[in-house]
This record gives structure tokens, C-alpha cells and sequence, in this order.
């Protein structure tokens, strides 16, 4: 690989060689790659931008990640769509990097390569029982129901208990939470997969837990999405009130952020209402603070199937915003269930000849440019080669926090190329960037889906879900997805 090492190189404007196109390509199609090919379009305007996407379908977790009753976040499409019909932009949808192409294959085509594809696997809680069945992770249950290909098969079982725990208390536990308590009438109108809803239909769950190792102070969820599972029709909400006693500590971590403040302020409104109308049918939702889980335990009459999880109950530890950290008290006690959904983070995968952390789950870098190790030393970073979104940063953020991490990253290209970094004088072989990229994949046999390609998909989805009173019905399987994409 070449390393960049602390060198002069003769200070060089790209424009100065305006009849060589500057050639990028962008590795993952969600909101951290669409945000970075729109800069790199605006700043230069000799770059031709590529967009590879190991799917067949673009936009990442904006189509496999927000909720479907989140129909406004996803407003953000039309915005990336625009990016992908630009004249100077291509997609390469059914590209893997790692089997379709290789990360040193794309940097010999590509004068720079920008890695924005994100989380695709999950933290690991390493305690007993884990891979009992009925523990699942709340990314698999998230893409299962958003219509994920790879999740077609996901098959959690909702009818043989009636409580689920989900372990976290962030924005996509909540998400996961509404989606099994939320009425099936509302969600029918929205756009999740009919498999989902189908199985939601019959579904057993009446008792949610959602359980987090501090309190309420520090719950790590938005007020919008607190008050949106709050506010579910016959619904009843419990928290023990000794939970929302605030020590000295917790009031000095909600002096410091009107969001927490807030959160808690919803907390404990709702700890003290009481649903207007209780019925048999009545669904509770729990929040269980300073609690972590220990174990899981394996069923007596389902061998091989989850029958509770053992928590130990914490206390915090520290002082200051953020500083609070929770402690085991010895203390256990267990909560039966027959559905665990683990909604503790996300974690990027490491492709080859690419130096990643494996401990933070991020490619090391410095605003972007990918460091030669974990050290940290600025000066050995890799020529051409950055990172974008989760992979940059971890798995944090909303998807406008991915158009500020673009920013950084693109302006830190911009400076490379200004300084003769990516293009240096001893150049000889031109890049040609999509054009030899298309070539290679032909002569592999990899059928690529353009974004025209993709439009037919978007096409026939909301043909299908206009004949059942739906935004759109996703095709929620590979087959129908390149098929559709060919017709």
C-alpha cells in the first residue's frame, strides 16, 4: 500500500490539470456516502463521482433503518436522488467490496476512495447463554422489518410468549419497542414489509421491557421519540418512581442538557398517568433502569430457547456530565421472557488491506484520512483513502450528523489535492474510474444496478403498494429485487 510519510511534495492545484478528470469513488450508498459525492460534485468540478453499494437498492438506513411510521425522515431520499442523476455521478448497486472488487483493485482505478458503508454487524454482550434462540439483535428485527433482503429468512417467534426484553434504551430501541405495540391497523398504512406485518398480526407480545444500566437521567434516547411510544393508543406505561429519584449528580448532568432534561421530564409525567381505557387486551410498556444484563437462562421446556435474563441491579459511579458510570452491586434478580432483542450498537466490519481498530470498531483516521495504523500518527496516513459516517466515527448520530462528518472529510480531500498529495508529479497512468471499474465487473460477471435500474425497483414497490393502501411494498428478497432491476 502506499503510505504517505511526512514529505514536500510541490504545492499543486488539482484545477491545474482540469483535462485529467479527477476520479472518486464512494463506498456505500447511505446518507455518509450520499452527503460526500454532493460535496465532492459542488467543490470540484472536474471530479467524476462513482457509488458502489454491495445492495441493489441506495440510501442505506434511511430505506433499511428508519422506522417505517417515520415516513418524513425519509424525505431525505429525494435529496439523494438528485445526487445520483447528476451527470458527473454513477451508481454501481450489487457491489461488494471484498468479492466484487478489492479495496487495492478500487485505489488503482480511483485517484480517491472515500469508505462510507457503515454497520452492518453487531456488538457482542459476551455473557452465558447469548446464542440461546430468542435472542436476536435488534438490527436483525429493524431490517426484517424495513424489508431488508438479507433478513427475508429472519424468523423471530412472536406467538410462544408475550413478553420481550430489550436490552438498551437508545432511539432504535424505542423504534423497536412501538413497532411491536403499536396497533396493526396504523401500521398497515405505512410502508413495512407484509411479512412483518403478518407476523405482527399474530403476535403474542402484550409486555415490553426496556431495560438500561443507568437511570433515567442518562436514558440516551430523543424526547421526539420518547413522546412518539409514549403517546401509543391503549397503552400502559410503568416505571417504578424510586427510578426517577435524582441524586446531587444526575441534577448537575440535567443542568448541563435541556434534551436530557426533557427526557426526563417525559419519564416522569408518564410515571404517574394511567391509560384511559384498560382493557384484556391492554399492552404494558416498561422501563427499567440501573440494570444490566448477566445472563441469559435456557428454558426447562424448550431446550436450546431463552426463558429470562438475569440482571444485576447498578448504581452510579462518578461525578460530572456524562461522567456517571454504572456499577454492579452483586444484587440479581431475573425477568422472565421468551424474546430478547439486543439494541447495544452496531459495528463495522474490517475489509482487507484496511487498518482498523478493532477495540473502537472504526478505521483509524485523522478528519477523515485513513491512518496506516491505530497509533494515531498523523503523518503515515494512506494515499487516496478516507472514511466517512460510522466507519469514521462509530455508530452515532442522526442522519444529518453524517452531512457535518461529509463536510470534514471532503475538506480534508480538497486540502490533499490542493497540496499535490493524490496527484503527484511523477503520475504516468491516467485513472479512468468507472469506466475500467465496469469493465472489470463485466469480465467478472457481476450484474451491476445503476440508479435507472433502481427506479424501475422504486417503480414496481409503489405500483405494489398502491393496490393495498401503502406508500410502497418492498421487494424484501435478492431474486425479486435483480430481477425487477433487469425487466
Amino acid at each position: 500500500m502506499a503510505i504517505f510519510q511526512a514529505r514536500t511534495w510541490l504545492c499543486r492545484s488539482f484545477s491545474t490539470l482540469s483535462s485529467k478528470p479527477l476520479h472518486v469513488c464512494v463506498v456505500g450508498s447511505g446518507p455518509a456516502g450520499f452527503y460526500t459525492a454532493e460535496k465532492m460534485l459542488k467543490e470540484h468540478q472536474e471530479a467524476q463521482v462513482d457509488i458502489i453499494d454491495r445492495l441493489p437498492t441506495p440510501f442505506g438506513l434511511v430505506r433499511s433503518g428508519v422506522a417505517p411510521d417515520h415516513p418524513d425522515t425519509k424525505i431525505v431520499i429525494n435529496q439523494f436522488s438528485r445526487v445520483a442523476q447528476h451527470e458527473r455521478c454513477s451508481l454501481f448497486g450489487n457491489v461488494t467490496l471484498g468479492s466484487s472488487v478489492s479495496l487495492s483493485e478500487l485505489r488503482e482505478l480511483y485517484h480517491v476512495v472515500v469508505l462510507a458503508y457503515g454497520a452492518e454487524s453487531d456488538r457482542s454482550l459476551g455473557i452465558s447463554g447469548e446464542n440461546l434462540k430468542g435472542i436476536h439483535s435488534a438490527r436483525e428485527f429493524v431490517w426484517w422489518y424495513n424489508g431488508h433482503p438479507d433478513a427475508r429468512n429472519f424468523n423471530p417467534d412472536l406467538k410462544s410468549t408475550d413478553t420481550a426484553v430489550i436490552l438498551g434504551q437508545g432511539n432504535v430501541a424505542l423504534d423497536v419497542a412501538r413497532i411491536l405495540l403499536r396497533p396493526i391497523t396504523e401500521l398497515a398504512m405505512t410502508d413495512i414489509s407484509n411479512h412483518a406485518l403478518a407476523a405482527l398480526e399474530e403476535s403474542s407480545i402484550r409486555k415490553v421491557y426496556l431495560v438500561g444500566r443507568r437511570g433515567p437521567a442518562q436514558a440516551a434516547c430523543t424526547a421526539k421519540e420518547l413522546r412518539e411510544v409514549l403517546g401509543i393508543h391503549n397503552l400502559d406505561i410503568k416505571i417504578q418512581e424510586t427510578d426517577l429519584l435524582l441524586t446531587p449528580a444526575d441534577e448537575e448532568e440535567l443542568k448541563y442538557s435541556r434534551i436530557q432534561r426533557r427526557v426526563y421530564e417525559l419519564l416522569s409525567k408518564a410515571a404517574t398517568s394511567k391509560p384511559a381505557h384498560a382493557g384484556l387486551n391492554q399492552r404494558e410498556l416498561h422501563f427499567v433502569f440501573f440494570r444490566k444484563p448477566d445472563s441469559f437462562q435456557e428454558s426447562k421446556d424448550r431446550i436450546g430457547y431463552v426463558s429470562s435474563v438475569r440482571f444485576e441491579k447498578t448504581v452510579l459511579q462518578g461525578v460530572g456530565p456524562r461522567k456517571q458510570a454504572a456499577v454492579g452491586t452483586g444484587q440479581f434478580e431475573d425477568t422472565i421472557c421468551g424474546l430478547v432483542l439486543k439494541s447495544i450498537g452496531y459495528r463495522s466490519i474490517p475489509v482487507h488491506g484496511l487498518p482498523f481498530d478493532n477495540q473502537r470498531g472504526i478505521v483509524p483516521n485523522n478528519k477523515g484520512r485513513v491512518l496506516s495504523d491505530a497509533s494515531g500518527n498523523p503523518t503515515l496516513f494512506e494515499e487516496g483513502l478516507y472514511v466517512c459516517g460510522w466507519l469514521k466515527r462509530g455508530p452515532t448520530g442522526i442522519i444529518a450528523t453524517n452531512l457535518y462528518c461529509a463536510e470534514e472529510t471532503v475538506s480534508s480531500i480538497s486540502e490533499d489535492l490542493n497540496k499535490g498529495v493524490l496527484v503527484s508529479p511523477s503520475s504516468t497512468l491516467p485513472k479512468q474510474g468507472g469506466e475500467d471499474l465496469r469493465q472489470l465487473l463485466h469480465d467478472r460477471n457481476v450484474k451491476t444496478v445503476s440508479f435507472s435500474d433502481w427506479e424501475k425497483i422504486d417503480s414496481e414497490e409503489k405500483r405494489r403498494g398502491s393496490t393495498i393502501n401503502k406508500p410502497r411494498e418492498k421487494l424484501a428478497t435478492w431474486e425479486e429485487l435483480l430481477k425487477t432491476a433487469s425487466g
